[in-house]
């Protein structure tokens, strides 16, 4: 499948002329909006409202959220769920608590349109916040069977080009089973992003809080959390 390729401001979330808008208001690629049209459909078919938490997430937003994290006005979590006293962290330790669950920005999937959390709008009531937790699609959790449909789905190839790129905890970003990417897209745009793409981009933006820390690590940081491991999806 041909899929175009996104400029160096549209990989990084500074321009978003790459996008669509969907009936519910969020934004993708155009070839990712169909196929999540697609899947959407056939959740329908099978009792399920699947619904998108998240979708695009621009450069600013991101830097928004990852400077807030640094300075502490926002929670960091470690993997049992406790919230981290970020101001007795070392900036090694600040960093990687923090790429755990966040990237950093212009090196988000979210950037590119292509990747989309997702939820069971059906299982929920009106009231009902969506936290996007480890709980709630875990065996037994609230959004657990829409998931395990996903689940057969992809293993089927009927998926309509969506996987799991955060399906196993390899030391980098934590397992995500609500995080689907559109990838005959995805893979193209994971296969941009590079040390001096993602330099470029910080050096015309906004003050990045930890920048020192991320560019002496910058190596490590690309080959631990932003690349994922292969085998993630089929060969596109």
């Amino acid at each position: 499948m041909s899929v175009a390729v996104l400029s160096s401001l549209q990989l990084t979330g500074v321009d978003e002329s790459h996008l669509v808008a969907l009936p519910c208001g969020q934004r993708m690629q155009c070839d990712a909006a169909r196929a999540f049209a697609l899947l959407q459909a056939d959740a329908s078919a099978a009792g399920f409202d699947l619904a998108i938490a998240s979708s695009f997430r621009s450069y600013q937003r991101q830097l928004m959220i990852w400077n807030a994290k640094v300075s502490g006005e926002r929670s960091v979590y470690d993997d049992a769920g406790q919230c981290l006293d970020v101001s007795a962290l070392s900036a090694s330790e600040k960093l990687h608590a923090i790429l755990r669950y966040s990237a950093i920005p212009g090196s988000s999937r979210h950037h590119w349109g292509t990747d989309v959390d997702v939820f069971d709008a059906a299982a929920i009531a009106g009231d009902y916040q969506v936290q996007l937790s480890p709980g709630e699609v875990a065996a037994g959790g609230i959004f657990d069977p829409l998931h395990c449909w996903l689940d057969e789905r992809m293993a089927q190839q009927r998926s309509h080009g969506f996987y799991r790129p955060y399906s196993s905890d390899c030391g980098g970003v934590a397992v995500e089973r609500w995080h689907l990417s559109y990838a005959p897209a995805a893979v193209t745009c994971a296969g941009l992003i590079t040390q001096q793409l993602l330099r470029e981009c910080w050096d015309c933006q906004e003050e990045l809080l930890l920048r020192e820390e991320i560019d002496r690590n910058l190596a490590v940081i690309l080959q631990r959390y932003v690349q994922v491991p292969a085998g993630w999806c089929p060969p596109q």
